[in-house]
């Protein structure tokens, strides 16, 4: 039986009722209602429960995922999604200053960093913090500070805590061989194909159209498979976002925004503006100011003038002040301040958000890779190793950290031997004609839309 995964509506009604407490939404009634007729909680690891629902309850969580929809929110106000208000409440918002494009050997170090800290998690994807701590001190990794294996690892903790079973196969130490495909990184072609087709003026519109004509549905998740959705039922964006999409301010538009910082370099504004632009097709509010906060940072980074701290400074600048994803910057940044030991960090942020939060939101996710660039102090293994050891999803956190830290580096040759040379400069997708493609010619092309008007 095939269950396709993130869009049965008997699951998306569980991860909806969370949504709505987080973003100021009282759903206790239609709740009540859920759990009468039978229903359950939405699975907390996979994208499908095991078990197919009756048709009375697919219909009911339809029903209600649209009440739920109209019901009043407290946070509405302090958290817009129209980019005029969002800069209207961001009294800071950055200006542009005139720096040199970075050179194509900071763009292939930022593209080498994205793959190292995706490949870093991909194997403990899905895994408890407990689960990823004892994988790596089984076999003398922790801190860690290198590629996971299963070497060594005794039988009964492989047992407990079983690897992340499609990428075991190609992102342990023992079995690395190129960059293996991962979302993370497909979204990253898509932006460098929108660009090359489209230039920096495309529209959501255009975003959306890309989508159908280049991007496999069975490679998106969570909301991007939502967007597909309701793209296919004739709804258009930025309705796309909202329509039964309980997954709107999850991670999926922060990890697509890494070519719209690498691209604005010294305009952080406009990278935040265009990263705007790519979130509305999927996400709303924190969703989108994850995404915003990150293009934002790198187009800091890119000018090859600031140090970690400024870049994170001037993302901040683009996040409303008053929404729950500023409050849990601030609070990452606070934590990594305070704590000498990393794993104090880590224990306070699960202590904070994972009572609450899917472990795929953006909220503390964007909080776990601040705490982690902020923590290593802009370095490049100390960022991915930090970002990945935190949990949640792992292998998106260690691919942005990598993103920063690396073209901070400004140099693939800045990057320690023992992440590049297992990558071997190629990397495997099914995105347009990228399959194969070595990093090196993706800086160069992404240099190319850097340079364009």
């Amino acid at each position: 039986m095939l269950r396709l995964t993130w869009v049965q509506p008997e699951d998306l009604l569980g991860h909806e009722l969370r949504q709505a407490r987080l973003d100021g939404r009282e759903p206790s009634r239609i709740e009540a209602r859920w759990r009468a007729a039978g229903g359950t909680a939405a699975p907390e690891r996979a994208g499908a429960s095991p078990d197919r629902a009756s048709r009375y309850l697919r219909l009911l969580a339809e029903d209600l995922l649209d009440e739920l929809a109209d019901l009043p929110s407290r946070t509405a106000e302090d958290e817009p999604t129209d980019l005029a208000r969002i800069r209207a409440l961001c009294k800071d918002w950055p200006t542009r200053t005139s720096v040199p494009v970075p050179a194509p050997r900071a763009l292939e170090a930022a593209w080498l960093g994205r793959a190292i800290g995706c490949l870093l998690g991909k194997p403990v994807e899905k895994l408890p913090l407990d689960g990823i701590r004892a994988l790596a001190k089984a076999t003398g990794n922790w801190p860690l500070s290198s590629w996971f294996t299963a070497k060594g690892v005794p039988a009964d903790l492989l047992a407990q805590h079983p690897w992340n079973r499609r990428s075991a196969p190609t992102s342990l130490a023992e079995n690395i061989d190129g960059m293996p495909e991962d979302d993370d990184l497909n979204y990253s072609l898509i932006n460098l194909l929108l660009l090359q087709r489209r230039g920096k003026a495309f529209t959501t519109t255009d975003v959306a159209g890309l989508w159908l004509d280049e991007l496999p549905p069975g490679r998106t998740f969570t909301a991007e498979r939502i967007a597909f959705r309701n793209l296919l039922t004739g709804i258009e964006p930025p309705h796309t976002a909202r329509h039964r999409n309980p997954f709107r301010e999850w991670i999926g538009a922060l990890i697509r925004a890494d070519v719209h910082g690498w691209t604005h370099p010294g305009d952080p504004g406009a990278a935040a503006e265009q990263a705007h632009r790519d979130a509305l097709l999927t996400h709303t509010a924190n969703g989108v100011y994850a995404a915003m906060f990150t293009a934002a940072a790198l187009a800091a980074a890119a000018t090859g003038t600031h140090d970690v701290h400024a870049c994170l400074r001037t993302g901040r600048t683009v996040v409303p002040p008053r929404s729950r994803l500023a409050r849990a910057i601030d609070h990452a940044l606070g934590l990594a301040t305070r704590h000498q030991d990393f794993d104090d960090v880590v224990d306070a942020l699960h202590a904070t958000y994972s009572g609450t939060h899917h472990w795929v939101h953006a909220v503390p996710n964007t909080a776990l890779i601040v705490a982690a660039l902020t923590h290593a102090d802009g370095d490049f293994t100390g960022s991915v190793c930090r970002a990945v050891s935190g949990g949640w999803d792992t292998d998106s956190n260690g691919a942005t950290a990598g993103s920063i830290a690396g073209l901070l580096a400004g140099s693939p040759s800045a990057l320690p031997d023992r992440w590049r040379a297992p990558l071997k400069n190629r990397l495997t997708t099914t995105v347009a004609d990228f399959d194969g493609t070595g990093f090196d010619t993706l800086a160069h092309l992404t240099h190319l839309e850097a340079t364009r008007p």
